[in-house]
């Protein structure tokens, strides 16, 4: 199981990454949560819905994707870890270069938990900005 694991891990990354929240989803356990460690104002938990919605907006807030560069992914039993580095372009040109560490539970060959550490500062000074701005496009759209 750790081979398939690993192969889901890597799959939910590249969809992540590329705003691709039906592949997403396919590797998610409907009681999946994302915790971002940290104390920047991305840290926290993500559940199931969240994760589906932020991976949604990443097409617009990251339209080159993350392009994560593989490092090292380690399996054992029902946990798999993956390193990777972003190279990334923001929707407003910016660069986003980050490391990511991430570490997956899995249940039944479903992404139950994910640890993810990464430079949150980093994140709230690019990403965060971008996310407010998809949210209220799609709240204008919505309202028409």
């Amino acid at each position: 199981m750790s081979e398939q694991n690993k192969k889901t891990a890597i799959k939910f990354i590249e969809a992540f990454s590329d705003g691709d929240a039906e592949t997403a989803k396919t590797c998610l356990s409907p009681k999946a949560v994302t915790v971002a460690k940290g104390f920047g104002k991305l840290s926290g938990p993500r559940p199931y819905e969240l994760i589906v919605t932020t991976t949604a907006a990443f097409k617009d807030v990251i339209p080159t994707g993350l392009r994560p560069k593989f490092l090292t992914v380690t399996a054992e039993g029902e946990r798999v870890v993956v390193e990777f580095e972003g190279n990334a372009v923001l929707a407003n040109g910016k660069e986003y270069c980050n490391q990511y560490c991430m570490v997956f539970t899995f249940e039944n060959g479903l992404i139950t938990l994910v640890n993810e550490y990464y430079c949150t500062i980093l994140a709230d000074d690019r990403i965060l900005p971008l996310l407010a701005d998809v949210e209220k496009q799609r709240e204008a759209a919505g309202a028409k």
